[in-house]
Protein backbone atom coordinates (compact mmCIF):
# COMPACT_ATOMS: atom_id res chain seq x y z
CA UNK A 1 0.00 0.00 0.00
CA UNK A 2 2.89 2.52 -0.58
CA UNK A 3 4.63 4.31 2.60
CA UNK A 4 1.11 3.98 5.02
CA UNK A 5 -2.22 3.25 4.64
CA UNK A 6 -3.03 7.06 4.36
CA UNK A 7 -0.93 7.54 1.27
CA UNK A 8 -1.91 8.18 -2.16
CA UNK A 9 -0.59 8.54 -5.38
CA UNK A 10 -2.17 9.01 -8.74
CA UNK A 11 -1.96 9.37 -11.87
CA UNK A 12 -4.51 9.86 -14.29
CA UNK A 13 -3.73 10.75 -18.37
CA UNK A 14 -6.63 12.75 -20.93
CA UNK A 15 -6.49 13.32 -24.63
CA UNK A 16 -8.02 16.66 -25.14
CA UNK A 17 -9.48 18.00 -28.41
CA UNK A 18 -7.89 21.84 -27.92
CA UNK A 19 -4.94 23.19 -28.30
CA UNK A 20 -2.31 23.12 -25.34
CA UNK A 21 -2.58 26.88 -24.44
CA UNK A 22 -6.41 26.85 -24.08
CA UNK A 23 -6.40 23.76 -21.88
CA UNK A 24 -3.72 25.23 -19.93
CA UNK A 25 -5.55 28.69 -18.84
CA UNK A 26 -8.63 26.63 -18.50
CA UNK A 27 -6.61 24.20 -15.75
CA UNK A 28 -4.94 27.33 -14.60
CA UNK A 29 -8.15 29.05 -14.05
CA UNK A 30 -8.93 27.17 -10.45
CA UNK A 31 -11.44 29.75 -9.38
CA UNK A 32 -13.79 28.47 -12.44
CA UNK A 33 -13.62 24.53 -11.73
CA UNK A 34 -16.61 24.16 -9.81
CA UNK A 35 -18.50 25.67 -13.72
CA UNK A 36 -17.06 22.10 -15.55
CA UNK A 37 -15.95 19.95 -12.74
CA UNK A 38 -19.47 18.69 -10.62
CA UNK A 39 -17.08 17.55 -7.92
CA UNK A 40 -15.45 20.53 -7.10
CA UNK A 41 -18.14 21.95 -5.16
CA UNK A 42 -16.91 25.38 -4.20
CA UNK A 43 -13.89 27.48 -4.05
CA UNK A 44 -13.34 30.15 -1.09
CA UNK A 45 -10.50 32.43 -1.60
CA UNK A 46 -8.06 32.44 1.18
CA UNK A 47 -5.25 34.76 -0.22
CA UNK A 48 -4.06 36.53 -3.06
CA UNK A 49 -2.13 32.73 -4.25
CA UNK A 50 -4.55 30.51 -2.29
CA UNK A 51 -7.88 29.18 -2.03
CA UNK A 52 -9.75 26.65 -0.40
CA UNK A 53 -11.51 23.55 -2.34
CA UNK A 54 -14.37 21.28 -0.86
CA UNK A 55 -14.99 18.62 -3.17
CA UNK A 56 -17.36 15.51 -2.97
CA UNK A 57 -17.45 12.33 -5.40
CA UNK A 58 -19.76 9.62 -5.72
CA UNK A 59 -18.95 8.43 -1.96
CA UNK A 60 -20.61 10.58 1.28
CA UNK A 61 -17.73 12.77 2.58
CA UNK A 62 -16.72 16.34 1.33
CA UNK A 63 -12.58 17.31 1.49
CA UNK A 64 -11.50 20.94 2.13
CA UNK A 65 -7.92 21.39 0.90
CA UNK A 66 -6.07 24.29 0.48
CA UNK A 67 -4.13 25.06 -2.53
CA UNK A 68 -0.91 27.46 -3.21
CA UNK A 69 0.27 27.27 -6.63
CA UNK A 70 4.09 26.12 -6.48
CA UNK A 71 4.68 25.77 -10.15
CA UNK A 72 3.12 27.58 -13.07
CA UNK A 73 5.13 27.32 -16.69
CA UNK A 74 2.67 27.58 -19.55
CA UNK A 75 6.17 26.94 -22.00
CA UNK A 76 6.10 23.68 -20.06
CA UNK A 77 2.96 23.38 -19.65
CA UNK A 78 3.10 22.37 -15.99
CA UNK A 79 0.55 23.25 -13.29
CA UNK A 80 1.68 22.41 -9.98
CA UNK A 81 0.13 22.69 -6.28
CA UNK A 82 1.09 22.34 -2.70
CA UNK A 83 -1.97 21.37 -0.71
CA UNK A 84 -2.95 21.01 3.18
CA UNK A 85 -6.24 20.26 4.76
CA UNK A 86 -7.87 17.20 5.05
CA UNK A 87 -4.95 16.06 2.43
CA UNK A 88 -1.33 17.60 2.35
CA UNK A 89 0.58 16.83 -0.63
CA UNK A 90 1.01 17.85 -4.36
CA UNK A 91 -0.94 17.70 -7.75
CA UNK A 92 0.37 18.58 -10.85
CA UNK A 93 -1.03 18.71 -14.33
CA UNK A 94 1.20 18.80 -17.17
CA UNK A 95 0.25 19.17 -20.68
CA UNK A 96 1.61 17.85 -23.36
CA UNK A 97 2.24 19.23 -27.16
CA UNK A 98 -0.96 18.90 -29.60
CA UNK A 99 -1.29 16.41 -32.58
CA UNK A 100 -3.61 15.51 -34.86
CA UNK A 101 -4.67 12.84 -31.85
CA UNK A 102 -4.91 15.78 -29.45
CA UNK A 103 -3.37 17.39 -26.63
CA UNK A 104 -2.30 14.78 -23.49
CA UNK A 105 -2.89 15.93 -20.13
CA UNK A 106 -1.23 14.01 -17.33
CA UNK A 107 -2.86 15.00 -13.74
CA UNK A 108 -0.27 13.26 -10.66
CA UNK A 109 -1.34 13.74 -7.05
CA UNK A 110 0.63 12.32 -4.15
CA UNK A 111 -1.39 12.92 -1.09
CA UNK A 112 -1.31 11.63 2.91
CA UNK A 113 -4.84 11.59 3.97
CA UNK A 114 -5.81 14.15 7.16
CA UNK A 115 -9.60 13.86 7.40
CA UNK A 116 -10.62 11.56 10.15
CA UNK A 117 -13.06 9.22 8.82
CA UNK A 118 -11.38 8.24 5.82
CA UNK A 119 -7.94 7.34 8.47
CA UNK A 120 -10.49 5.38 10.16
CA UNK A 121 -11.94 3.25 7.00
CA UNK A 122 -8.38 3.65 5.55
CA UNK A 123 -7.82 -0.32 5.18
CA UNK A 124 -11.17 -1.27 4.22
CA UNK A 125 -12.32 1.92 2.52
CA UNK A 126 -8.97 2.12 0.59
CA UNK A 127 -10.44 0.25 -2.77
CA UNK A 128 -13.64 2.68 -2.63
CA UNK A 129 -11.20 5.75 -1.94
CA UNK A 130 -9.22 4.83 -5.46
CA UNK A 131 -12.34 4.14 -7.26
CA UNK A 132 -13.87 7.50 -6.06
CA UNK A 133 -10.97 9.31 -7.21
CA UNK A 134 -11.53 7.57 -10.58
CA UNK A 135 -15.21 8.92 -10.83
CA UNK A 136 -14.19 12.10 -10.40
CA UNK A 137 -11.52 12.50 -12.73
CA UNK A 138 -13.56 10.51 -15.52
CA UNK A 139 -16.50 13.70 -14.64
CA UNK A 140 -13.41 15.58 -14.65
CA UNK A 141 -12.64 15.24 -18.26
CA UNK A 142 -15.82 15.05 -18.75
CA UNK A 143 -16.70 18.65 -18.21
CA UNK A 144 -13.42 19.74 -19.49
CA UNK A 145 -14.03 18.96 -23.01
CA UNK A 146 -17.67 19.88 -22.62
CA UNK A 147 -16.61 23.55 -21.63
CA UNK A 148 -13.74 23.63 -24.21
CA UNK A 149 -15.94 22.06 -27.09
CA UNK A 150 -18.42 24.88 -26.55
CA UNK A 151 -16.30 27.65 -26.18
CA UNK A 152 -17.51 28.71 -22.91
CA UNK A 153 -13.69 28.59 -22.02
CA UNK A 154 -13.25 32.09 -24.17
CA UNK A 155 -15.54 34.22 -22.31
Amino acid sequence: MGRDRNHYRFRTAWQIQAPPGRVYTVLERVERYPEWWPQVRRLSRTGEDSATLHIRSALPYELSVTLRPVRRDPAAGILQIHMSGDMDGWARWTIGPGSAAGTPVLFEQEVEVNKRLLRICAVPGRPLFIANHRLMMRSGLRGLRALLERGLDEE
